[in-house]
């Protein structure tokens, strides 16, 4: 590892999680591996949601899913965003099945060569985002895509509201959806529905699939068992003493009010750590150590409680300080936090409390001695 700032990915609490939501649903399960696995490494993630049952991957976009083929995983795929019906025939020769997103949408995708591909219908009961709105357009775009020779295998919908307790909106959804699924009169292979949250608290037995994405990384928005996956750390590289009066950082934000311990640690902006941080705690060696002066690109600074060792590893996200603690401090979502992450943080992947992979990106496989 060439710089000392990583994630940390539990495997194995990532695999039970997996394991108790398709036991909790009875269902197929759909493990959504979008944004780089959620910034943990699509094809690791991949790999152990396969390994623990899941029965199809979704990715937002044909990059996503071009990187997954390309990383030798031939598994049920499932694009559950926008694809620019030109590279069509790209994800016929993949085995990748996409969304039909409009009627409009499927006229274009007429003018390709593109027979076998494979279609999930999408499905817009509230959203107002991308998907088919009514049984008729949805009739029309049927129509065409058999004219086409496309296998129209699932359809699906997406609840704008299932992080929250009032079922009200999420209710409405459904019962929409269900009316329109039933009048279409489709042996569909796949209808899905339900998001992490949905997966978690909304019960309805229509559908015989669910879409978990966050919810296998332990993060929900309710309580549940599931297991922290996740965790994000750097170490010290440099510890100063500064006298009293002196500015810390850039735009000379923070002033020293006594002499302080100040630690230089190398993460920043340009890896997801972003200059809202400043003001925040990170966890040092039992105590919380304050960020203070501006964020850079590279480094922060940390206000400590007593002098550590150049070395000393220090929690970002973790045990200490969950993701969801940092997202509401941020006053965010986990979602943003994970995905902001960039590919400059080395994955570190551990089995057994062993550490079995790291990666870091653009550069070689590291050895586990090296992690």
């Amino acid at each position: 590892m060439y710089r000392n700032s990583w994630i940390e990915i539990d495997v194995d609490a990532l695999k039970e999680n997996v394991r108790k939501l398709k036991q909790k649903t009875k269902k197929k399960f759909i493990a959504v591996i979008k944004a780089n696995g959620y910034g943990n490494g699509d094809a690791a993630i991949a790999k152990a949601c396969l390994e623990s049952g899941a029965d199809m991957l979704a990715v937002s976009s044909l990059d996503e899913a071009l990187s997954i083929r390309n990383a030798g995983i031939g598994d049920e795929l499932l694009i559950l965003g926008y694809v620019d019906p030109i590279h069509l025939g790209l994800c016929v020769q993949n085995n990748i099945t996409v969304t039909a997103v409009s009627e409009h949408w499927v006229k274009m995708a007429m003018q390709q060569q593109c027979e076998g591909l494979k279609i999930h219908l999408k499905v817009d009961t509230g959203m107002n985002r991308i998907g088919f709105k009514g049984c008729d357009e949805l009739k029309n775009g049927i129509e065409m895509l058999r004219k086409m020779r496309a296998e129209i295998t699932g359809i699906f919908t997406h609840f704008a509201c299932s992080d929250v307790s009032d079922n009200r909106m999420t209710d409405c959804q459904m019962t929409q959806f269900q009316k329109i699924v039933e009048e279409l009169e489709m042996p569909f292979e796949w209808i899905h529905c339900s998001n992490s949250d949905a997966t978690v608290h909304y019960h309805e037995s229509f559908s015989n699939a669910v879409r978990c994405g966050l919810a296998m990384f332990g993060i929900t928005s309710y309580k549940t068992d599931l297991k922290n996956v996740m965790s994000l750390y750097t170490k010290i590289i440099h510890v100063k003493k500064v006298p009293a009066g002196q500015s810390v950082g850039y735009g000379a934000t923070y002033v020293t009010s006594k002499d302080e311990i100040i630690a230089t640690v190398p993460i920043g902006y340009a890896d997801g750590w972003v200059r809202a941080h400043q003001g925040r705690k990170a966890y040092v060696n039992g105590y919380e150590a304050e960020f203070v002066g501006r964020i850079c690109m590279d480094q922060a600074m940390l206000k400590l409680e007593h002098w550590e060792e150049e070395g000393t590893v220090v929690e970002l996200i973790g045990d200490h300080l969950s993701l969801c603690q940092v997202a509401e401090e941020l006053n965010t979502i986990p979602y943003e936090v994970m995905t902001l992450l960039s590919d400059r943080l080395a994955k570190v992947y551990k089995r057994s409390g062993n550490y079995c992979e790291s990666f870091t990106p653009r550069f070689d496989h590291l050895k586990e001695n090296d992690a």
